[in-house]
């Protein structure tokens, strides 16, 4: 008998979510929180978030069972006299199943940035859920956000085994865990027990079904040399994109809803940030680096979007000093091949390498809470003590100043098989339904889709257009005749 090896397209691993203004056809393959949260079997729910609404979180979970769920809030208000912090705790009150832990905050200008839930279901399966939304309802109504899934993972079979974790491949499910894992015992720091419990539960679970490598930053000083198999910010992209083959000709679009004040130089955007997302298996400092884009919305975007400039709180840049106007002169929008985006603002966060200037290959993607700050991805590689270590300092000796917590997962189509490629599609999930991209029929090769929360190709700003900035007045009225006037 001859056996035939038929082409393969994997669904797109970041899910838009669902615009509740938009019509059936642009919402196709769409998730809400609903549909993330309803499932009458969950029996428990850690949320991580920057901003939450007790109230909506608490109706998305299934009618019947809601007052069941056992659910683990962990927010970054530090001070009791903060107004959301008090805010906070008045919700929960109302609800004798959630539970509000303070995340340990040791930098002054850090924040609980980190957007993820982990679900745990009565089936004993969890799942690991990252997104880019806050969890209040403006974010989960008419702003463009994403959401990447895990697979509901089940229990290990037979007694635990220790894992080699210096061993596991970047991208493996087995990494995923040692990372994840890693990123909750920041929590727990100078004896708190904040995260304890979910990580005693998340151990017993076999993550092997993850295809992804987990991104994150937690708040402090990050030794580059020392023995701990995860890095954070930065050094996290670096670390994971040795492994990750990239083409030469490539460019590396940046969507964020904020771009903060880099310094008075381009020089940590140049010599730290742009470097550690240039890198790839046998990639040489040699080799011209990837060409780098902005996507940032301009103030018609912002006017013309569904919620008008209401939306526009949600989305942060400044233009007060020289550098902050240089920052923007690269900035873009997108056109042409449509995403069905253009009127929900973007609050998403996505970092994607095509592999040539017509975007016809993607060689990796990360789906993220982290805009673009050196609060979120670290300072640059400095001695021990803040004094920046350039020839005193060996590389062994140089930490990672990090001030926030955010987490993200980056994808790459050989998770998927060695000759695996990975083209973008517009308004679903899959490559080769109507408007979703080529789909080439190769034998045997595996094509992964992905999901665009902007339209192609990217186009840059006219002379007649400015970026939107949330700290200026806006006297033109949005398209429901509101100005934007800052007080």
């Amino acid at each position: 008998m001859q056996l035939f090896s038929f082409p393969k397209s994997i669904p797109s691993p970041f899910r838009l979510t669902r615009i509740r203004d938009l019509p059936a056809n642009l919402n196709q393959d769409t998730v809400t929180l609903k549909d993330l949260l309803g499932d009458p079997l969950i029996s428990e729910c850690w949320e991580f978030n920057y901003m939450h609404d007790i109230d909506f979180l608490m109706s998305a979970f299934d009618e019947d069972t809601r007052h069941l769920v056992k659910v683990h809030v962990v927010h970054g208000f530090w001070k009791r006299e903060d107004l959301s912090r008090v805010t906070l705790h008045e919700q929960a009150a109302r609800y004798p199943n959630v539970a509000l832990h303070a995340a340990y905050m040791p930098e002054m200008f850090g924040t609980h940035h980190s957007k993820m839930m982990i679900l745990l279901r009565h089936d004993d399966t969890a799942r690991i859920v990252i997104h880019t939304a806050n969890m209040i309802v403006r974010d989960w109504t008419n702003m463009t956000q994403a959401v990447w899934m895990s697979p509901w993972l089940p229990l290990m079979k037979g007694p635990s085994q220790q894992e080699n974790v210096h061993e596991a491949k970047p991208g493996s499910g087995a990494k995923f865990k040692v990372d994840l894992l890693n990123y909750l015992r920041a929590y727990d720091s100078r004896g708190r027990e904040t995260c304890k419990p979910i990580i005693e539960k998340l151990m017993r679970f076999d993550f092997s079904e993850v295809k992804g490598a987990l991104i994150a930053s937690v708040p402090g000083r990050h030794k580059l040399n020392d023995s701990s198999p995860t890095r954070w910010g930065w050094a996290a992209m670096e670390q994971a994109l040795k492994t990750v083959p990239v083409h030469q000709q490539a460019e590396i679009a940046i969507q964020i809803s904020s771009i903060a004040t880099l310094g008075p130089t381009d020089n940590w955007l140049k010599n730290t940030f742009s470097r550690a997302l240039s890198g790839g298996r046998g990639v040489s400092l040699s080799q011209p680096p990837p060409s780098f884009k902005v996507i940032f919305p301009t103030a018609d975007e912002i006017r013309k979007s569904l919620d008008g400039y209401a939306s526009g709180g949600s989305i942060h840049t400044k233009i007060q000093s020289p550098q902050q106007v240089k920052q923007l002169q690269q900035a873009d929008k997108s056109a042409v091949l449509d995403s069905g985006r253009k009127r929900a603002a973007p609050h998403i966060k996505t970092y994607i390498r095509y592999g040539n200037k017509s975007h016809q290959t993607i060689d990796w993607a990360l789906l993220t809470s982290a805009n673009l700050s050196k609060q979120a991805w670290g300072e640059a590689a400095s001695a021990p003590g803040g004094s920046k270590g350039k020839s005193t300092a060996s590389s062994g000796d140089r930490e990672v100043r990090i001030a926030s917590y955010e987490i993200g997962v980056l994808v790459w189509p050989e998770l998927w098989g060695e000759d695996a490629a990975m083209k973008a599609t517009f308004m679903t999930d899959n490559l080769g339904d109507s408007r979703g991209g080529e789909f080439t029929e190769q034998e045997g090769k595996v094509t992964v889709a992905l999901r665009m929360p902007y339209s192609l190709p990217l186009q840059p700003y006219d002379n007649a257009e400015v970026p939107w900035v949330a700290t200026t007045n806006h006297e033109e009225p949005d398209w429901m005749g509101q100005v934007w006037r800052v007080e």
